[in-house]
């Protein structure tokens, strides 16, 4: 017998290996301050385990309900309400993701026919658009307004057309820490009035916004909520991103459909660590408290960096910082975005991710990110090191 792999017709062709696996990869080799992949590099709350543990050795080990735990879609609801002020049934509005990349999947291939349109405004998260793509859809791109990231709302009326089946927002916006202002999402609700476009509110930085700023989520609004997936992630809010547990909220309408491929992208999610996250919710200082806790780590890293050329726009929100590198006097002249994260990995220790890693054509405006997630030691250590610039 000849044994033989068929060859197979890929379904993402163009599809490689992402920045960040990369650039992670780039900083483990080189030994590198890894400020680049965004994750927390510090613990999460003790107590948190503490109630896994107690979850798993009182048996909450077997699969939940597709939807969730109701305790924790119960306490997801309870949080919603206070905060926003819009109730979300926990029986038929909220289900529990395997995180908010998963919930943003499955949103997609939910509503997206082959053929239909998704406004996407970049630079975006990198699983946008392949997830759009996988559907059958076809990409929008509509760019925010370079150097302050804001949206460009008469570029959005263009891009809408009778083939526009959704529009996916995120505030506070990753990777450029910009969020969208109550005028924002005002003006977003006046567009979207007329038509039966789906939003998706990619909000997993929620309880990063930092004064005097606020988050408006698109729950805030009735236009809005009525058409809404509002998308939120434990990971994000709890330092626990391995977890991968997140949270779609939707009206029951909406929420029918989702379940409908949830039940058979992922069925459900990690039993023990739902019913913890239910029972740690009960006090919200843990995430009513965050936005101090990253805005001191924010000042503490613009500080130093204000002590390089590296030009900083404002900090809303989220935990990135974007520099302007184009005053940078640097030995290796007129580099890329990624060019030069490259060689402020390997030359001068710290790792960063090129803002056209985020966009279609790799548009480049000589902007980087940095993660600054990280223990103060880490961003000491990291600053130390970019002082040379």
């Amino acid at each position: 017998m000849n044994a033989r792999t068929p060859n197979l017709v890929s379904k993402a062709p163009n599809m490689g290996t992402t920045i960040f696996t990369v650039m992670s990869a780039l900083a483990a080799e080189k030994g590198a301050v890894n400020l680049g992949q965004g994750f927390p590099d510090f613990p999460c709350d003790p107590h948190l385990l503490d109630l896994v543990n107690d979850a798993m050795r009182e048996g909450l080990n077997q699969y939940p309900p597709m939807t969730g735990v109701a305790p924790l879609r119960e306490a997801v609801s309870q949080k919603i309400q206070t905060l926003y002020g819009r109730h979300y049934d926990p029986v038929s509005e909220i289900t529990v993701t395997a995180g908010a990349t998963q919930a943003i999947l499955t949103t997609i291939l939910a509503i997206v026919h082959p053929g239909d349109e998704v406004i996407v405004l970049e630079p975006c998260y990198d699983s946008y658009v392949p997830n759009i793509e996988l559907a059958g859809g076809v990409v929008v791109r509509v760019p925010l307004t370079p150097g302050t990231f804001r949206p460009d709302f008469d570029k959005i009326r263009a891009a809408i057309t009778p083939k526009t089946r959704a529009i996916l927002i995120n505030s506070p916006h990753n990777p450029s820490g910009m969020i969208w202002s109550r005028q924002d999402m005002l003006t977003l609700q006046d567009i979207l009035d007329p038509t039966d476009i789906i939003l998706i509110s990619d909000e997993v930085y929620e309880h990063m916004v930092y004064a005097p700023n606020q988050h408006w989520s698109a729950a805030h609004f009735e236009g809005l909520a009525a058409r809404a997936f509002i998308v939120s992630s434990f990971g994000k809010t709890y330092h626990v991103t391995g977890w991968k547990v997140g949270t779609v909220a939707a009206p029951a309408s909406l929420t029918a459909e989702f379940r409908k491929v949830h039940q058979f992208n992922v069925f459900t999610v990690n039993t023990p660590m739902q019913h913890a996250l239910a029972r740690y919710m009960a006090d919200p200082k843990p995430y009513l408290e965050l936005p101090a806790f990253y805005q001191r780590k924010r000042d503490l890293f613009r500080q130093g960096l204000a002590q390089t050329k590296f030009k900083l726009p404002p900090g809303e929100g989220t935990y990135f910082q974007c520099v302007d590198i184009s005053e940078l006097d640097v030995p290796e002249k007129n580099l890329s975005e990624a060019e030069f994260c490259k060689w402020l990995t390997t030359e001068i220790g710290v790792a960063a991710i090129p803002l056209s890693a985020f966009y279609g054509d790799g548009f480049d405006q000589k902007v980087i990110r940095f993660c600054f997630a990280k223990k103060d030691e880490t961003l000491l250590a990291a600053l130390e090191k970019l002082k040379r610039l």
